[in-house]
This record gives C-alpha cells, structure tokens and sequence, in this order.
C-alpha cells in the first residue's frame, strides 16, 4: 500500500513537472488578448472555464498577471475581480494541496536542520505570515504556493488568509485590465479608468511597504499577561537585557530570567539558539533596551519574541 502510495506521488510530480516545462516552453504564445478571444467563444461557460483556467495556471507556473489583465478586459472591474480571486485562491490552494501529499514528509526527512529551522519559524508565525508575504510580494506568487505546503500550517488558515490578502492586488490588477480594454475600444473613460488602476497599485505598493515596516516592530506584552503566562508555561524565557548592577539593583528581577546585557547579545545570541522555536521575552528597565534586543532576536531567527511593556518599572508598578 505504501509502495503504491509513493508510486502514485513520483507520477504525480513527473506529471506536473513535465506540464510546467511546457508552458515554459510555449509561454510566448500566450497574451491577454489570446486568452479573452478564446474564453469568449465559450458563451455563458466563460467564468467557469476563466476560473478553472486560472487555478491550473496557477499550479503550473503561468503568469497570473497575463490572466489578471485578462479578467479585467473579460468582465469587468467587478465580476473581473471575483473571478480573478477566486481562480487564484482555488489554484493557491491545488498547489499547497499538492506540495502537502506529495513532498512534505520527504522533504523534511532529507532537509538540513537549517532548513527545518526556517520552516519550523514559518509555522511559528502561522497566518501572520501568509498575510506578510501576500501582501508584501517579496517572493513570487506560484512557488510561495508550494512551499508554504511543505510547512504544517493548517490548509483553512492559509486559503482564508491567502483570499483576503491577495484581494487588494487583485483588485487593482483587473482595474488595470479594463482600462486597457476601454483604451484600445476608444472609450473616453480609459484614462480615468487607467489613473485609477494605477492609483490602486499604488496603494498596495504603500501597503506593502508600511507593512515591510511595522513586521520590524516588536511585539510587546504587559506584566500581568506575563505574570500568568509564567505561572502555566515553563518554556518561556524572560531575557533581561540590563547590565549585571540593575539586574541586582533596586529593581530586582524576574525570578528565572537570564541576564545577558545588551552589548553582549551579539555575540551570544549563537549559544542561544535552542531557544529560536520558544518564547522569548526581553526586559530592561524600561522598554527601549529591550526593544532593540527583541530586533537582534528577530533578524536571528527566533520567531516568538516579545518586550515587557515598560520594562521592570512597569512590572514592579503593576505586578508587584
């Protein structure tokens, strides 16, 4: 059962592997206008044949955007934009579905411990990071699909997540086809149509930027919250950022944390590394050391850091 089971699998990768080079190959035959000649000739079976289109592209490899415009110029703004997420997120979801049954237990039984590292601090930030990559297109579209298959996050949180953040870029992509559309039938209203398109992938790229940003910022928890997640959780780690005189000083410390000064973390944060899949809270005596140190933590991988809000000044105000 299980040889006819990894069986099926090989065949089901050289199947698709074989379609993606082929596209590749003929992808020069294809443009907007191509495709929405040929949907229209179908009548009222062209949003079914546009969608189920759209997800097998998306599997293969097919640019999205050449389908995009081409929803925009088929139906419109409205029905163009429907359609364009819905085959996106139907094909999204084939690809994670696929890269899943496929190649996700091999790919984790042959992977260094580098690379399970990275994939276990993806599915640490679980939707976050679906909304961060959707939103903030640092990697491309098609194979984010299958790798975030290879990680554990649960199928719901992914299409749900992916849906919803894909729609500002979907939107101002199909604005952009139709005002192509209009321009090249002499519409009068192409250029307000095209300021428009481009006004909504301007905003995107300010979200995507604004978000690229504030991903930067830490996470930052109260002292009561703190206090009950230690009573419960043994594996959270408070990390006093302070210099070895506060951390005995007139504020004391936290009982349990570990002490390790700011201008020391660089060169330490290597020996910390056990700790890169567990929570991690930095404190200082205010906020601001801790702040940093939260950053430093972040760059280096470690995917569930937060910061004392207001430091042991704030834990001796509201917890003891």
């Amino acid at each position: 059962m299980i040889a006819r089971r990894n069986a099926f699998r090989i065949i089901m990768l050289i199947a698709l592997a074989g379609a993606i080079v082929w596209i590749g190959l003929h992808r020069g035959q294809w443009n907007a206008e191509n495709l929405e000649a040929q949907l229209r000739s179908l009548g009222s079976w062209t949003p079914a044949a546009f969608v189920a289109l759209y997800a097998l592209a998306t599997v293969l490899f097919f640019p999205g955007s050449i389908l995009t415009l081409a929803g925009g110029g088929l139906f419109g703004p409205l029905w163009g934009t429907i359609w364009n997420l819905t085959g996106a997120t139907i094909g999204a979801g084939l690809a994670f579905l696929i890269a899943r049954y496929a190649a996700a237990d091999w790919v984790r039984n042959k992977t260094g411990e580098r690379l399970n590292r990275m994939i276990e601090g993806v599915e640490g930030e679980g939707w976050r990071f679906i909304a961060f990559v959707r939103l903030v297109p640092l990697f491309p579209f098609n194979l984010l699909n299958f790798a975030l298959g290879l990680t554990r996050i649960r199928f719901g949180a992914y299409l749900l997540t992916s849906a919803i953040c894909m729609a500002p870029g979907a939107i101002a992509y199909t604005w952009l086809g139709y005002a192509g559309r209009q321009a090249a039938a002499g519409n009068a209203a192409a250029i307000r149509n095209g300021l428009l398109a481009i006004g909504l992938i301007a905003a995107v790229a300010f979200i995507s930027h604004f978000l690229r940003g504030s991903r930067d910022k830490p996470r930052f928890i109260d002292g009561p919250t703190l206090k009950r997640r230690l009573d419960v959780d043994p594996s959270v780690t408070v990390l006093d950022v302070r210099g070895p005189d506060e951390f005995e000083g007139p504020l004391g410390h936290i009982p349990g944390a570990l002490n390790i000064m700011l201008s020391e973390l660089p060169a330490k944060i290597a020996g910390l590394a056990a700790m890169k899949s567990m929570p991690v809270v930095t404190v200082c005596t205010t906020d601001q050391r801790s702040a940093k140190a939260a950053r430093l933590l972040k760059k280096a991988g470690f995917n569930q850091v937060q910061v004392l809000r207001g430091g042991m000044q704030g834990w001796r105000r509201e917890v003891f």
